[in-house]
C-alpha cells in the first residue's frame, strides 16, 4: 500500500482520497504509540534524514518518532553545525546526502519552494517538513486527524482559521485539505494579514472573530509570526490579542463542542489566554499525540511498507 505519489511536498498535491488514506492508515497506527514496547518492525533498514533549516520542537521531534515507532534508522542533521555554515548549497547538500543511500529525505526550509528543488534533483523520497509560507502538509494532516477524531466527520463542518494568514504556511494547507474533504472554512484577523484574493481558494473573510465564533465547530489559532513580519501591520501585541485573542468571555457564545486548535507554539496570552490553552475546548495537545501516527503514516505510505495486515504486528 502506497500513495500515488513519490514525494509529499504539499497538500495541493493530493486527492481526497489520498488524503482519507493517510489519516486510515494513521488511525490504525496510533495503537503503537499505547504499547510497552512502541515500535512495529514495519520500516525496519530503511533510513530516515531530517534536515532542518529552522527551529522546531513538535514537527522534528515528532518525525523522529514517527521514524523510530516503525524500526526505520534515522539521522538527524542540524544546518547550524552543518557544512551549511560554510557556504554549502541546499542542492549540493542534498546531493551528498543522497550519496549515503537513504530513503526519505524530510526538510524543513525558510525559502517556499526549498523541498520541491530537492524533490526534482534526488532520488530518495522528499516530504516537506514546512518551507516558508507555502505549506506544512503534515501538520495539516494531523489537524484533519484530530478534528475527525473528535467530530467523526470533516464534511459539513464550519471551521475558523484565526491570526496571521499571510505569513502561515500551515493555514494554506489547512484551507486546502478541510476544503477537499468538504468542510466550510473561514478565515479572521486584520485586513493587513489576509492576503488580498485569498477568497478565491474557496474561503470566506471575516475581520470580526466574535461574529464567527457562534456557528464554528472548529477554530485554529495561529501564531503571530513576529519573525516573518519585516512592517507593522497591526497598532501593538495588545491591540492584537484584544480584538483576535481567544479568551474565555468570547467563548460564551461559543458550541458546547466547540474545538479550539493551534500547531504550536503558542504565545500565550497573545493568540489564547491560558484558560483557553488549557481549558475544555482544547485539544491542542491531542493535535501533538496524534501528529506521531500522522507522520507514521506518511512514512509508511511513501516508503511502502508491509501489507496492511501486518501494519501494526
Amino acid at each position: 500500500m502506497r500513495l500515488r505519489h513519490k514525494n509529499l511536498l504539499g497538500i495541493k498535491d493530493l486527492t481526497a482520497e489520498d488524503i482519507n488514506l493517510i489519516l486510515d492508515t494513521a488511525e490504525s497506527l496510533k495503537e503503537v504509540s499505547t504499547r510497552d514496547i512502541k515500535k512495529v518492525p514495519t520500516l525496519r533498514g530503511r533510513t530516515v534524514v531530517t534536515l532542518f533549516y529552522e527551529a522546531s520542537t513538535r514537527t522534528r521531534t515528532s518525525f523522529e518518532l514517527a521514524a523510530k515507532r516503525l524500526s526505520a534508522d534515522i539521522i538527524s542533521i542540524a544546518t547550524s553545525i552543518s557544512s551549511v555554515t560554510k557556504g554549502e548549497t541546499l542542492k549540493d547538500t542534498g546531493k551528498n546526502i543522497e550519496a549515503m543511500n537513504p530513503d526519505i529525505i524530510i526538510i524543513r526550509h525558510p525559502h517556499s519552494g526549498a523541498p520541491e528543488i530537492l524533490a526534482r534533483s534526488l532520488r530518495p523520497a522528499i516530504v516537506n517538513a514546512g518551507d516558508g509560507a507555502h505549506e506544512h502538509p503534515s501538520q495539516a494532516l494531523l489537524d484533519l486527524f484530530t478534528i475527525r477524531e473528535k467530530k467523526k466527520r470533516i464534511a459539513g463542518l464550519k471551521v475558523a482559521i484565526v491570526g496571521d494568514i499571510t505569513h502561515s504556511r500551515v493555514a494554506r494547507s489547512d484551507i486546502y485539505a478541510l476544503s477537499k474533504l468538504g468542510a466550510s472554512v473561514t478565515l479572521v484577523g486584520p485586513a493587513t494579514l489576509i492576503p488580498v484574493e485569498i477568497e478565491k481558494m474557496g474561503v470566506k473573510v471575516s475581520y470580526r472573530l466574535e461574529d464567527v465564533i457562534p456557528e464554528s465547530d472548529v477554530i485554529i489559532m495561529l501564531r503571530i509570526q513576529l519573525e516573518r513580519i519585516t512592517q507593522n501591520l497591526f497598532p501593538s501585541i495588545r491591540e492584537y490579542s484584544r480584538i483576535f485573542g481567544l479568551n474565555s468571555e468570547k467563548l460564551k457564545n461559543a458550541k458546547k463542542d466547540l474545538i479550539v486548535m493551534h500547531p504550536g507554539p503558542i504565545n500565550r496570552g497573545i493568540e489564547l489566554d491560558p484558560e483557553v490553552a488549557d481549558g475544555p475546548h482544547s485539544v491542542i495537545l491531542e493535535q501533538v499525540t496524534n501528529g506521531i501516527a500522522v507522520r507514521m503514516a506518511v512514512l509508511y505510505l511513501l516508503l511502502g511498507g508491509k501489507e496492511e495486515s501486518e501494519l501494526t504486528n
